[in-house]
């Protein structure tokens, strides 16, 4: 059963130092990340671990609940953690990024995870890399469509799903349009708010209109307006290729 209050960031740290003890003790060191660490925790937040040893066989993600408080734990090794953040770089959403650069070390070998957190912290604030052109095409292919759709005559129940798609690929199209990292759930409205305030409020008053009252015309302004500076709506002439291998 979960506690019904948070913990604080002390006793937090606390916990994940036990856990890195009990459970991993053979790992080199660790990062305590996550909205408990940072003060911001509700008590359903869990504590995020990212877990670092000399060589694995392979990185494993593991969740369990140590004195009420949840934890995920993200299990690797050097070139593991490497592959990830790589991946994480290459789509735009550094969330092994920001658990690496924010989290707070504890195990034996301190100086190895300071080299690793500031190599990952650099690359954090570098900024993703461009959004490449098939990515960019999908998202312009997939909001037009949803965009289309909403056009149409819809029930409360199709425009609230029809938002729930577009909602994700929209707030991607305008962070990364803007060269800014990505987030989804509630990562989105606070990476808009970061990114652009008043682009935040634009988001928030169009997706409320349409969850509440199934307005659709501001949401479809928005779409509009961000798809504009990439080329604006794509339906005729989207082409994508599958691969050769992809047959049975």
């Amino acid at each position: 059963m979960m506690v019904s209050n948070c913990p604080t960031p002390p006793e937090a740290l606390a916990i994940a130092k036990t856990v890195l003890a009990s459970r991993y003790p053979d790992a080199a060191f660790a990062f305590a990340a996550g909205s408990i660490m940072r003060g911001e925790g509700t008590w359903l937040s869990d504590i995020d671990l990212v877990v670092i040893y000399d060589h694995l066989e392979a990185a494993r993600r593991e969740s369990f609940i140590v004195d009420g408080v949840p934890i995920e734990a993200f299990v690797h090794d050097p070139e593991t953690l490497a592959w990830f953040v790589d991946a994480d770089v290459a789509r735009g959403c550094p969330s092994i990024l920001n658990m690496v650069a924010e989290g707070a070390i504890i195990g034996s070998a301190q100086e190895r995870a300071e080299a690793v957190q500031r190599d990952v912290a650099r690359r954090l604030a570098e900024g993703p890399p461009p959004l490449a052109p098939g990515r960019l095409n999908v998202l312009r292919y997939e909001i037009t469509d949803a965009v289309d759709d909403l056009r149409g005559k819809r029930s409360p129940s199709e425009i609230m799903a029809i938002g729930a798609v577009l909602h994700p690929r929209l707030v991607e199209l305008a962070l990364r349009g803007r060269g800014r990292w990505n987030g989804t759930g509630k990562w989105a409205p606070r990476l808009l708010a970061a990114a652009d305030a008043g682009l935040a409020e634009r988001f928030d008053e169009a997706f409320r209109a349409l969850f509440r009252s199934g307005a659709s015309d501001l949401v479809m302004a928005l779409a509009e307006e961000e798809m504009a500076p990439h080329g604006g709506r794509l339906f005729d002439g989207d082409c994508r290729a599958a691969s050769p291998a992809w047959r049975a």
